[in-house]
């Protein structure tokens, strides 16, 4: 069965984004650009919110693209023609590779695990992850985490997050000190919650 993820780029004390909506201290230096662009290679479908999924038609912008280092073009190549669903109350239409959710989160990942496919189910942003979290539907959490102290904004994990034991599954240190965390619901836990 496919893997839910949710992977997101993370301060030190916990923040996807900064009080005012920042994220500017999250720009990936090379090796750390090199590992998304390794990583997105495992995913079949990537659900998100509408503030991540406007962040990320910069990607699809034709404007954009022309100034695109090689890095760049190979994880547009890869970004842009990934399917996409996008969850949203306010956007009528989506371009490109994405099409608006009509259901539930929940109701769209028990569809999409029903669907054939070996690669992964993504989540990006905070508020989409969190509703999957409490209908007990992430398998496993990423987190790139930066050197920074944000003092709050937009959290990676919902405040009011049931409990869940982890299992370590990967860490790695980048020489720009950045750490990935890998973590594995485990899977007595989740049954237990459920």
């Amino acid at each position: 069965m496919r893997r839910v993820t949710y992977s997101m780029n993370v301060s030190l004390d916990g923040y996807i984004a900064g009080p005012d909506g920042e994220f500017n201290w999250t720009e990936p230096e090379p090796e750390v650009f090199r590992f998304w662009i390794d990583e997105i290679r495992q995913v079949d479908v990537h659900l998100l919110g509408r503030r991540l999924y406007e962040t990320m038609l910069y990607w699809e912008d034709p404007e954009q693209e022309a100034s695109f280092d090689d890095a760049e073009r190979e994880w547009a190549a890869l970004w842009n023609p990934l399917p996409k669903v996008v969850f949203s109350t306010t956007l009528s239409a989506v371009q490109g590779g994405a099409r608006l959710a009509s259901g539930g989160v929940a109701e769209e990942i028990e569809r999409l695990k029903a669907e054939p496919g070996e690669g992964e189910i993504a989540i990006g942003g905070a508020t989409l992850a969190a509703q999957a979290a409490a209908a007990g539907l992430i398998d496993e959490y990423r987190a790139m985490v930066y050197p920074v102290l944000v003092g709050g904004g937009i959290p990676f994990f919902p405040r009011d997050e049931r409990r869940v034991d982890l299992e370590l599954v990967e860490t790695r240190t980048f020489a720009s000190k950045i750490v990935y965390l890998s973590y594995r619901v485990r899977q007595d836990s989740e049954t237990m919650s459920r």
